[in-house]
């Protein structure tokens, strides 16, 4: 499954290290137009005590912002190629979803892959140090059935029996799919069910 250059967006692999470089380059500008300004100001009137330092203090807030949200970025390490290319040859036509961050206030967990077909959700857990996976999936089924969607949740710390589960999605899509009525979104008209719950998944996902 190739991803579009210059098309990278959350949910895609490669989103982590193009947002690294997009969010530090809103930054810099975001902080560069306050100080240009600040010294226009100073250069102008000799002084600090001018209506532009003003100016430029609260043009430093968006910039704050920026700067939080590139941090945060930077926090997370991308996902592995070589994960990744052994999950695309199992994907087949179940909609899948790439390096989400999911937070909550007591833990956050960095998800390589989530698949969704039907009634079930799978995810794969690669970086070590994440344990509780049981929180996480309380956590995503919790969201996902205050939005409508009875799904079972499941998430994997290893790669083998996520890969067969993929598999077996795609073998018995037919049966997943079975006896679930569907009314699409008046928001996304345009999105099935199953790329609607991935929306969902990608809502609460840094």
């Amino acid at each position: 499954m190739k991803q579009k250059k210059n098309r990278i967006r959350k949910g895609d692999y490669g989103y982590i290290s193009s947002q690294k470089k997009r969010r530090l380059a809103i930054t810099l500008v975001l902080f560069a137009i306050p100080l240009m300004i600040f010294f226009t100001g100073l250069i102008q009137t000799k002084t600090r005590n001018n209506l532009l330092t003003i100016v430029a203090l609260v043009g430093c807030l968006p910039a704050c912002k920026s700067l939080v949200g590139l941090i945060m970025m930077w926090m997370q390490k991308p996902m592995k190629r070589e994960i990744y290319e052994k999950i695309a040859p199992h994907t087949g036509d179940l909609v899948m979803s790439y390096e989400m961050c999911l937070t909550t206030y007591e833990k956050n967990m960095f998800i390589d892959a989530f698949a969704v077909c039907g009634n079930t959700v799978v995810g794969y857990a690669d970086q070590p140090k994440q344990k509780d996976t049981a929180f996480m999936e309380e956590h995503v089924q919790k969201i996902l059935r205050s939005n409508g969607y009875k799904e079972k949740v499941r998430i994997f710390t290893e790669l083998k029996p996520f890969l067969e589960r993929l598999d077996y999605m795609n073998s018995h899509k037919e049966e997943l799919n079975e006896n679930i009525r569907f009314t699409p979104d008046e928001t996304y008209p345009d999105l099935s069910r199953d790329e609607l719950i991935k929306h969902t998944i990608l809502a609460i996902s840094l």
